[in-house]
């Protein structure tokens, strides 16, 4: 074949120009060859210790492949101690001379807001609370602390009183606890060294997520003792001034219509829940995520982090009232992904990644942040994960659009055992092979722009006066049957579309009501979707609903459950030819990118068998290249016609595909 007999190494690749089969950029070239820090993933280190914040010990952390670290003020005696801030301040300036990045860890163990408990100390009136509904009682309404039965007492870092993320001056405790500390004595790092804040799993509380399991609460750290005595019982997130809030907003009284906020199947009561919800939801997003992000911003520094249960879309509603929206006030936004199995992303992990990579597309942003690691596998006694599954897990991620890989993986160790190591002659081979793979991806990919072409409806408007509290863990099953079948109708949608290679993007109501509809197709942000996909029993307000109403009429409006709309998965990958794979794989994922003018394809195998077919390319398959981040190795593809390359993709391996440059204008 064409491909055998003609096969390049990494070397024969040179700049553009230098050759018939040369098509790289040459920066592109050069950070494939020599990825930098910041393209390659930074270590989580809580608490350095004085031995490890050396230069010696950064360089040795270096030439594990490591870019950089994410790290804190030591959590014993956290942010109190002058000593471990010393230690500190002696790790980033270690890290500057090593020319590592430096990111900050906004909390002692999570999740974020808290302060190690400064600002409840500050303050007990910024305690979260909650409203609580007990059908047992004449009088069914009552406040109360958000603590027992909620992820305050039930994570596993420490059972820890929280603050509310409603109430803008518990925010503002936080930051000037945390981040003004971190400002005082790291300011000429910061902007330079120092690039991020990360925070953690920041929610509102008033939700019941389900108890620990047995032998992990056995060892949890109890920090403030949990009331048994406390009865599970259906809550919501409250504040002070929100009733008054409520009536600026609504023109109506909220205290009389709070029945509705747990019961009633009336379009009333439906509707009160909806303007409650999506009041929450603008008041967790300015006063929590949009106070940081200015604070950053204002300090020259990017605001970063992940949300909390990202794959479960029903949990958003009490934990945040809309997770996308307040994932758009992070400046890099980002998600948690602690299952080091590349199939998961197949089984509901594609969500987790959805919602950070939309937020990122239309906030104009391109990073996107993951905490990455094989948590499931170590917790079940399978880890640690092999190197292939380490890399298509971060292959996968890439393919939908993250950029920073902030990694817990155990077997990359802590600084002074990479310096040990490298005295006695151990190589780290594993880590630095994983490194070398997550800077090639983003040698091609961070500089590029992602394409997604379909809308998949995110109904966070519907399940806003779906949403019914129950005092036990929270369940769909304890849903409604129309909350369900929103839930489930989104869930397969979006599976249905990473199978057949589509590549999406999620929206909500208000982004929806933004969108222009142009020559048949929706524009949003300045880019271009082919279709809208509503899930099952989606409405959409009026606003949003004019938009799909333009679309309906072009043939570009699909909805599940429709047969008037029918969602055509074959249709949908065929709006835009490059990167249409015949056939298609149900366990292969595709990104589709441009940069510098090319077209660029992610195509990651997360299943366990090798899959064989072809990719369209339409630009000349002759020239196209196929670049292997796992080896380096870069060579021309074999065009099996003039619009078409041959893919061969063992389990769990990723290749990226990349075009000519094309002649005339980026595509949108």
């Amino acid at each position: 074949m064409w491909l055998a007999s003609t096969a390049l190494g990494l070397s024969a690749v040179g700049a553009e120009g230098a050759g018939p089969t040369a098509a790289l950029p040459a920066a592109w070239q050069q950070a494939w060859e020599s990825p930098p820090a910041e393209l390659r993933p930074l270590q989580i280190v809580h608490g350095v210790r004085p031995d490890e914040a050396t230069p010696e010990a950064m360089a040795a952390f270096k030439r594990k492949g490591l870019g950089g670290i994410v790290c804190n003020v030591d959590f014993a005696q956290y942010l109190t101690s002058e000593a471990h801030w010393q230690t500190l301040v002696g790790a980033v300036a270690a890290c500057r001379q090593a020319g590592l990045v430096v990111w900050l860890y906004d909390e002692e163990g999570y999740p974020s807001g808290a302060a190690g408990g400064l600002v409840l100390k500050a303050n007990p009136a910024y305690e979260a609370t909650a409203l609580v509904y007990d059908a047992a009682k004449p009088d069914p309404f009552s406040l109360r602390p958000s603590y027992e039965h909620t992820h305050a007492c039930n994570n596993f870092h420490a059972a820890r009183r929280y603050p509310n993320l409603l109430d803008e001056r518990a925010t503002q405790c936080f930051v000037e606890q945390t981040h003004q500390a971190y400002w005082r004595r790291l300011e000429p790092q910061f902007g330079t060294t120092i690039r991020a804040f990360f925070t953690d799993e920041p929610s509102l509380m008033a939700v019941n997520l389900g108890p620990l399991p047995d032998s992990v609460r056995k060892n949890a750290r109890v920090v403030d003792p949990v009331d048994e005595q406390v009865k599970p019982l259906p809550s919501i997130p409250w504040c002070d001034g929100l009733p008054a809030l409520y009536k600026q907003r609504y023109g109506q009284e909220l205290l009389p219509l709070r029945r509705s906020l747990f019961v009633g199947d009336a379009a009333a009561d439906r509707e009160v829940r909806r303007r409650f919800w999506a009041l929450i939801a603008e008041l967790v997003a300015e006063r929590y995520h949009g106070k940081i992000q200015a604070w950053c911003r204002a300090h020259g520094v990017a605001s970063s982090g992940h949300n909390l249960w990202e794959e479960e879309v029903l949990h958003h509603v009490p934990l945040y009232g809309n997770s996308l929206k307040a994932l758009c006030r992070m400046d890099i936004p980002g998600l948690d992904m602690l299952s080091s199995d590349p199939a998961a992303v197949v089984y509901g992990a594609w969500m987790a990644a959805a919602l950070p990579a939309s937020a990122a597309l239309f906030n104009g942003g391109r990073q996107v942040m993951t905490e990455v690691s094989d948590f499931v596998q170590q917790m079940s006694g399978k880890g640690p994960t092999p190197l292939e599954q380490m890399q298509a897990t971060a292959a996968w991620q890439a393919a939908l659009g993250v950029t920073e890989f902030t990694s817990y993986y155990g077997s990359l160790g802590r600084m002074v055992t990479a310096l040990e190591a490298e005295k006695k002659g151990v190589a780290d081979q594993k880590t630095r092979q994983y490194c070398d793979f997550v800077g090639r991806l983003n040698a091609i990919l961070r500089a590029a722009q992602p394409q997604p072409n379909v809308l998949l409806y995110y109904p966070i408007y519907d399940l806003w006066a779906e949403y019914r509290p129950v005092a036990e863990p929270l369940r769909l099953e304890s849903q409604s049957k129309r909350a369900q079948q929103l839930v489930n109708s989104f869930r397969e949608l979006g599976r249905r579309l990473l199978v057949s290679q589509v590549f999406f993007a999620l929206a909500d109501h208000e982004m929806l009501a933004a969108a222009e509809f142009r020559e048949g197709t929706v524009w949003l942000k300045g880019r271009r979707f082919d279709a809208l996909l509503l899930p099952a029993g989606a409405e959409l307000p009026p606003a949003a609903q004019a938009v799909a109403k333009r679309l309906a009429a072009s043939g570009r409006l699909m909805q599940d459950g429709d047969p008037a709309k029918a969602v055509d998965f074959t249709r949908l990958s065929q709006f835009r030819p490059v990167g249409c794979l015949e056939p298609a794989g149900d366990k292969v994922v595709l990104g589709r990118f441009v940069g510098d003018g090319r077209d660029v394809l992610l195509l990651v195998n997360v299943g366990a068998k090798a899959y064989e077919g072809r990719v369209r390319v339409v630009n000349g398959a002759a020239r196209w290249l196929q670049a292997d981040p796992a080896t380096g190795q870069i060579t021309p593809c074999e065009a099996v016609d003039a619009e078409a390359i041959s893919v061969s993709l063992p389990a769990n391996h990723a290749l990226l595909f990349i075009g000519p440059a094309a002649k005339g204008p980026e595509r949108p």
